[in-house]
């Protein structure tokens, strides 16, 4: 990781965790949340929607190692032992440290080709939207905003906005143009699971970016999430990743968040003073040069093998 990046990621999770900042904020207890003795009861069921689906809305946080964080709460489980159980998602890494992503050949090139450059070309660099496992791993909360026919999740980090629709429309099939969170289209397995599925991803090098270390996605993403509750203060999301043209096969990985309770989120201008790029050389793309598409026919500094 380039100093740079550590610098933005310890001042970002500096300020999201400051109490001075968050002293900014009036503080109100969360609604609706089971309390005993004025504290929240977090380990009973899920709250329930008026047609019986749990209700994924609350703000939830990024589950650490250690329970450290903005509301302290439990810790990461641990990585799993079983070589074949599904990987827990990481921020630096997709599918976290030590898993061997089924990579295309072009694809792993490109991504060491990033990481030889220390990941500078990221779009959290730039201010841009960092992609939705990148908002799903970042250690700055999202607000999910429920409804019955479409799902709000808006991402402090960047300001990030996304919709799922769960009006039973189908994907789109008019060649429309494509969006840096794609198109987000939900349904529901039973009452306890929401199954979102999105395409129409942009997939040229500004947006495509799983991870901090820059493995990358194309135009051809499908991203199938399932939206579990397993208790009131905890969200589990297992992402599968179904990217035919950097991936030789789909894999899928786990996102553990942990509701926020008695917290607001807070406003978050990532163009407001930034004055780190100024010290960084900027990518073509920054220059004025189209941006190069990604998949197997992009020219690359060292040829794939």
């Amino acid at each position: 990781m380039t100093l740079y990046k550590r610098a933005a990621a310890a001042v970002a999770v500096a300020l999201a965790f400051s109490a001075t900042l968050a002293a900014q904020w009036p503080s109100y207890p969360t609604p609706g949340v089971p309390r005993k003795d004025g504290q929240p009861v977090l380990d009973g069921p899920a709250p329930r929607t008026a047609e019986g689906k749990v209700d994924f809305s609350g703000i939830w946080q990024l589950v650490f190692a250690g329970g450290r964080g903005r509301g302290a709460g439990p810790a990461q489980p641990p990585p799993p032992v079983d070589p074949n159980a599904i990987p827990n998602s990481g921020f630096g890494e997709v599918a976290g440290r030590g898993y061997p992503l089924p990579l295309q050949p072009w694809a792993a090139a490109l991504k060491k080709e990033r990481m030889a450059d220390n990941m500078k070309d990221n779009p959290d660099v730039w201010c841009l939207p960092i992609g939705i496992m990148q908002y799903h791993n970042h250690p700055q909360p999202r607000q999910i905003v429920q409804t019955k026919y479409l799902t709000l999740i808006t991402y402090e980090s960047n300001y990030g906005l996304r919709y799922i629709y769960t009006d039973g429309r189908p994907a789109p099939n008019n060649d429309p143009t494509p969006w840096w969170f794609g198109y987000s289209r939900g349904w529901w397995e039973g009452d306890d699971t929401l199954v979102v599925e999105t395409t129409n991803f942009l997939g040229d090098e500004r947006a495509g970016w799983l991870d901090v270390n820059g493995s990358p996605y194309t135009d051809a993403l499908k991203l199938t999430e399932r939206f579990r509750r397993p208790t009131f203060g905890t969200l589990q999301i297992d992402v599968t990743i179904d990217d035919p043209k950097a991936y030789t096969r789909p894999f899928t990985v786990r996102v553990n968040h942990r509701l926020l309770v008695d917290q607001e989120m807070i406003e978050f201008v990532c163009n407001e003073n930034e004055r780190s790029t100024n010290h960084i050389d900027p990518p073509a793309w920054m220059k004025g040069a189209p941006p190069r598409q990604l998949g197997p026919d992009m020219p690359l500094k060292t040829p794939a093998r």
